[in-house]
């Protein structure tokens, strides 16, 4: 707490408000903006962990058909899918559709295996699928794979990848008694935006935003350093003006974001400190702990459950996202769903009075709406990044616009986060005046698997 502690949760409040939302007008959102985009344009130069270009050079032109298998590797599942790429026979979101799906979870014996058994492991269940589905293709061609991994990789070749202390034959045991061909790998913001891209051609931006953050973001080549290739055996074509860049956008935001007393203490209790910064100030994985640290605080300054927090509550990381988006939208008389969610989900001798559900109410909308406002900030940085890195390169977009495919479930599933980052961005645009794109969020579902099959098509022109 401060040297001056709060007497009453009254003071205490107006605290954690000033904290969070004294930041958050649009010119002191655009000065951040400024100040991102001059952090990304150094790691465009200098970094090692951010701004990785991919092996995916093009978009999509919305014409691509084909069915394709996809794959996504997550922390918890296999998912496995065909997808097929209908091109203009079909308008709308069914140009682009999964005909069938599979998931296997990751087990944590699975997990263990090591190299060659893991993927041998995965080549199994993505047989088991495609005899189902009669797709085994035993006389024919092979049917095209991409993968899509939701951790980061790095890919010297489109034949190997190096993740998580990996580093294997991708394609050779993928393959192993399957008629499958690999033909890409991507991650899972770079696979929504392909998958987006796919539907909308001014798509340029992907953001996953849920537990964690990333975003994806189509540069021109020449805005990065050389030796961002440096590993490649095979250069970009010299004809070739921009490529797929994974941001790693968690790790920005240090030193620039403002912080409350509340980020700093999970910050400093955090097993990896300042390593995603602004992963820990707005993503669905930290939100409902920055609310908690305010919580501990008040029971123990202002008296909050009568100075008696709920046992699970003194758990780091018990409050949830879901758990605060139904309290957020909570308009019942003496927030009494509130009160009634609060002890069922953290039962305690000392039942929230309306007072203590005043507070919890206002503490999570001034840290959703905190999360809305940075997250607005950094989609602005990254288009105007992009607008000006076009026109620097002489590649400047006709499209009088920019959208931004949107996937995860903070951004596309809690209540009004999409609707209100929007509307922040449209305030930031009409400040800045003429001359700039306008930003439009679009939602993207199943983004990493539909994604998947697009760069499958994609690699199979190429080759």
């Amino acid at each position: 707490m401060t040297d001056n502690p709060a007497t009453t949760m009254q003071d205490l409040l107006q605290e954690v408000q000033d904290s969070f939302e004294r930041p958050l007008h649009i010119d002191s959102l655009l000065n951040l903006s400024k100040q991102l985009q001059a952090e990304l344009r150094q790691h465009l130069i200098s970094s090692p962990q951010c701004m990785l270009p991919s092996f995916n050079y093009t978009l999509p032109t919305g014409q691509e058909q084909g069915t394709y298998l996809a794959v996504e590797v997550g922390g918890s599942n296999l998912r496995m899918a065909l997808v097929v790429l209908h091109g203009q026979s079909r308008g709308g979101k069914d140009r682009l559709q999964i005909r069938q799906t599979s998931i296997s979870p990751i087990s944590r014996e699975v997990r263990k295996l090591a190299e060659y058994a893991f993927f041998d492991w995965m080549a199994g269940k993505i047989r088991e699928m495609l005899v189902l589905e009669g797709e085994t293709r035993e006389n024919d061609e092979p049917l095209r794979m991409g993968v899509a991994w939701s951790f980061p990789i790095e890919l010297a070749n489109v034949q190997y990848a190096i993740g998580i202390g990996l580093r294997t034959r991708t394609a050779a045991n993928v393959s192993k008694n399957l008629n499958v061909r690999l033909d890409a790998i991507v991650n899972d913001t770079s696979s929504a935006l392909l998958a987006r891209a796919y539907l909308d051609p001014a798509t340029r931006i992907a953001i996953v935003l849920g537990t964690g953050i990333n975003a994806a973001i189509h540069l021109p080549i020449a805005a990065l350093h050389p030796s961002k290739f440096a590993l490649r055996k095979a250069k970009p074509d010299p004809q070739t003006t921009h490529v797929l860049t994974n941001t790693e956008f968690s790790m920005f935001g240090k030193g620039i974001l403002p912080t409350s007393e509340w980020d700093d203490k999970l910050n400093a209790a955090h097993l990896m400190p300042d390593y995603q910064p602004l992963e820990y100030l707005i993503a669905g994985g930290y939100m409902g702990e920055i609310v908690r640290l305010t919580m501990v605080d008040a029971a123990e300054t202002a008296g909050l459950y009568a100075a008696h927090l709920p046992p699970s509550l003194q758990t780091p990381y018990s409050l949830d996202t879901h758990t605060l988006a139904l309290i957020e939208v909570d308009k019942s008389p003496s927030l009494s769903t509130t009160r009634s969610i609060l002890q069922e989900r953290h039962p305690s001798s000392h039942p929230p009075s309306l007072a203590d559900a005043n507070f919890i109410h206002s503490v999570v909308r001034s840290v959703t709406r905190r999360s809305r406002a940075y997250f607005a900030t950094g989609m602005h940085a990254l288009t105007s990044l992009l607008e000006d890195l076009d026109a620097e390169a002489g590649l400047s977009s006709e499209l009088d616009h920019v959208s931004i495919g949107c996937d995860g479930s903070v951004i596309n599933k809690y209540p009004e986060y999409m609707e209100s980052v929007q509307d922040t961005l449209d305030q930031m645009r009409s400040r800045e005046g003429a001359g700039r794109k306008t930003i439009l969020l679009e939602k993207t579902q199943d983004g990493a698997v539909l994604g998947a099959g697009v760069a499958a098509a994609l690699a199979g022109q190429i080759s």
